[in-house]
């Protein structure tokens, strides 16, 4: 199952895109063997400033391809990583080919694509910098596919 994070903005030499892409490569390196991968991450810009306008770069981005989609938001559940790790194996068990977490701007999500959304999910109560919310992801996702292997890199 490949494994998209999208988000609106370019992060360019920022360290935390830096940070997120080595996680990225991790979990593609890691999951080859586990059916997950590559995991890539999508930066995008609105051709026009608001929500509205992001979430139509994010539908083009994602494509006809039948994917299962995942609305990073505030308002989202919160998952422990080891359930986190459950939920993407059973999807690709499931027989997802491709899951695409997305993270909007600024002022978050256009609500009309977070409905479109399969699911939600947040980062808990805290209100996180992008950058750092992107990176989070790619570190959770790599987490997942340690855990889906059998890795010691999680401590419970």
């Amino acid at each position: 199952m490949r494994i998209a994070l999208l988000a609106i903005g370019r992060l360019g030499r920022d360290p935390a895109a830096a940070l997120a892409r080595d996680y990225a490569e991790r979990a593609t390196a890691s999951g080859r063997a586990l059916g997950l991968g590559p995991v890539e991450i999508i930066e995008l810009e609105a051709r026009k400033p608001g929500k509205a306008a992001e979430a139509e770069a994010l539908r083009t981005a994602l494509g006809a391809e039948p994917t299962y989609l995942i609305a990073c938001d505030e308002r989202g559940k919160a998952h422990p990583s080891r359930a986190f790790a459950e939920r993407i194996g059973r999807l690709r068990d499931g027989g997802e080919r491709r899951l695409a977490f997305v993270i909007g701007g600024a002022d978050g999500l256009d609500p009309a694509f977070v409905a479109e959304a399969r699911e939600t999910l947040a980062f808990g109560p805290q209100t996180w910098p992008h950058a750092l919310a992107r990176a989070m992801l790619a570190e959770q996702v790599y987490r997942a596919v340690t855990i889906l292997a059998g890795s010691p890199y999680h401590r419970d």
